[in-house]
Parts: C-alpha cells; structure tokens; sequence
C-alpha cells in the first residue's frame, strides 16, 4: 500500500528560531493570539486581537506554528475615516440656539376655609 501524499503540501513558511512582526487576527480557544505569516498560522502567547508583536518562533508543525514574544506588543492603529466636505461644514457650522422662555405658571387664589365656632343663644 502505497502511502497518502497531499498534492497542496507546501512547506511552512516559518523555521524555528524565525524572528518576524505579526499582527494578532484573531484569538484561540484557549487564550492565545493567532497570526498568520504567508497564510501559515502562528500561535502567539498572551495577546488579543489588534495588537502587534516581535516574536520568536519557537515550533513548526505542518499547519501551523508556536512562537513566543521578543519584543513589546503595540496597538494596531485604527482606521480613521475622514468625513466628507459637507460633512465637516455641517459640523462647523454654528446653530442658533432658540431659548424658550419658561412657562408662566397661573396662580390660583388661595381660598381660605374659616370654621365658625358654634355659639349657644
């Protein structure tokens, strides 16, 4: 019997002691950050989605990879999307600011209850 052979094999883009920069895309079932370098997953201890790392790699099995971190980790940058022209005008743009007067409040006259005594004629 002949054995299996993957005709999509591809050796790992990775080689243990292989120091790259990685961003975190996503995070593991058990805690850890996965990257991905050539399309070739990477575990990375310790570190959420966003953020960046040097790393060390530390393991390579035939899908995916182990590595631990060398250097501090950075946020990734966050897309910033600029408003449009108009937009920004209307942001600048002052608005009047209409005061309301407050609401006169009618007093009612105060009514005045006397009990009489009884007197005895």
């Amino acid at each position: 019997m002949g054995r299996f052979v993957r005709s999509d094999f591809r050796p790992a883009p990775v080689r243990e002691g292989d120091v790259k920069n990685v961003t975190i895309e996503a995070v593991g079932e058990k805690g850890d950050g996965i990257a991905r370098v050539d399309g070739f997953v990477v575990f990375v201890p310790g570190k959420k989605e966003g953020e960046t790392a040097k790393i060390r790699i530390t393991k390579v099995l035939r899908k995916v990879a182990f590595s631990e971190v060398v250097g501090e980790s950075v946020p990734a940058k966050e897309a910033v999307v600029e408003p449009a022209a108009e937009t920004v005008a209307e942001i600048e743009k002052p608005v009047a600011v209409k005061e309301k007067k407050p609401k006169k409040v009618k007093k009612e006259p105060k009514v005045e209850i006397i009990k009489e005594e009884d007197e005895e004629f």
